[in-house]
């Protein structure tokens, strides 16, 4: 996705705001790990990124996850080539490979649209969308084991369910009874609406997801998790599918009185509802971290359809982005009731850094 021209960066340096109705169990100690994304674009953000990847090593950490949009897209390339590297080629693949693989701890990549949706953007050479995932899911996800000099083990959709058998980079696995699950959601609207073979590519996925999701919610379940955490790249849009009265307030500062207020249709509705379905039948603390939109916040945005009221439960995280390269660490505490806790990390080096374009 290109870069949004407005840029917040949330004041809080550690909320801890899920409420559950879990009892704590404190005989497990926390544990932490990091989220990045939307990282590194441009040569300038690369040394930063250098930097983030300093911090992530010189901290204890269980796993690292990337949230996706490891290159910029092409066309900011092309709006001033000299400022970074040309994305999407396998050069790039591998400088990115490298990048991950100096992380210490077991590393995670759940893909972004610039990863490879958006490389149709590319002028020279041409480069094909799918052949581009093909190469990403060959590279990035080896059977059964993460990315990083210590690698951790993960079950995949393509292995569990047959019926998906492409999808190897939607990944599931445990620590301290607590499950954690990657969704391939891209920014972009989630690669829909461009070209009838895109279509049939999202279609398929989307179904994948929706498969993925609900398996995801079941296993935390039936595995009587502590919690649930859900790894994305997209912003799924929830405030479009808000119940009037909270949109209206949200709304109310920025809109000019008796306009009417905005709601914008994109591929994701589906997930909304997945994610909402899920949530009416599992009371426990549910995370759902992405990137995207380059706005680091942490907010409780999905609402019941049976209550009207928002689930408690349920936090969203969005991590920092291009250019604002820090990072996030999310603290697992088994002997709170909350069970997460979020810490913006910002890297002093990166602060004041290259302006928004």
């Amino acid at each position: 996705m290109r870069r949004p021209r407005l840029i917040f960066v949330a004041a809080a340096a550690a909320w801890s705001i899920v409420s559950s109705t879990a009892h704590p169990q404190a005989k497990d100690p926390p544990f932490q790990f990091g989220l990045i994304g939307d990282m590194p674009y441009m040569k300038t953000q690369e040394e930063e990124f250098q930097r983030v990847l300093a911090a992530l090593n010189a901290t204890e950490l269980a796993f690292v996850v990337h949230v996706g949009d490891a290159q910029s897209s092409p066309g900011d390339y092309y709006s001033n080539p000299e400022t970074g590297s040309l994305p999407c080629t396998g050069q790039k693949y591998e400088a990115l490979y490298r990048s991950f693989q100096s992380v210490r701890h077991p590393f995670v990549l759940t893909p972004g649209d610039n990863d490879w949706t958006d490389c149709h953007l590319v002028r020279e050479p041409k480069l094909d969308p799918l052949e581009r995932l093909a190469k990403l899911r060959t590279m990035f996800y080896p059977d059964g084991a993460t990315l990083g000099q210590r690698t951790i083990a993960v079950e995949s959709q393509a292995k569990l369910h047959p019926r998906f058998e492409s999808f190897r980079e939607n990944l599931r696995w445990s620590i301290g009874d607590v499950v954690f699950g990657t969704l391939h959601i891209v920014g972009s609207n989630d690669n829909f609406g461009r070209s009838a073979e895109m279509d049939k590519e999202h279609a398929e996925r989307k179904a994948a997801n929706l498969a993925w999701i609900s398996a995801l919610f079941e296993f935390a379940k039936t595995s009587n998790s502590r919690g649930l955490v859900l790894m994305a790249h997209a912003n799924l849009g929830f405030e479009n599918h808000w119940p009037a009265e909270p949109k209206a307030r949200y709304f109310r500062p920025f809109v000019a009185r008796g306009q009417p207020i905005p709601s914008y249709p994109t591929a994701f509705a589906d997930y909304v509802a997945a994610l909402t379905d899920g949530l009416e039948n599992y009371g426990k603390p549910v995370a759902f971290l992405h990137g995207d939109t380059h706005l680091f916040r942490i907010d409780k945005p999905l609402y019941s359809a049976k209550t009207g009221r928002l689930f408690e439960n349920f936090t969203r995280v969005e991590t920092f982005g291009d250019p604002n390269t820090h990072w996030v660490r999310i603290t697992i505490d088994p002997g709170d009731a909350q069970l997460f806790r979020f810490e913006a990390r910002i890297i002093p080096e990166n602060v004041g850094g290259r302006p928004a374009q």
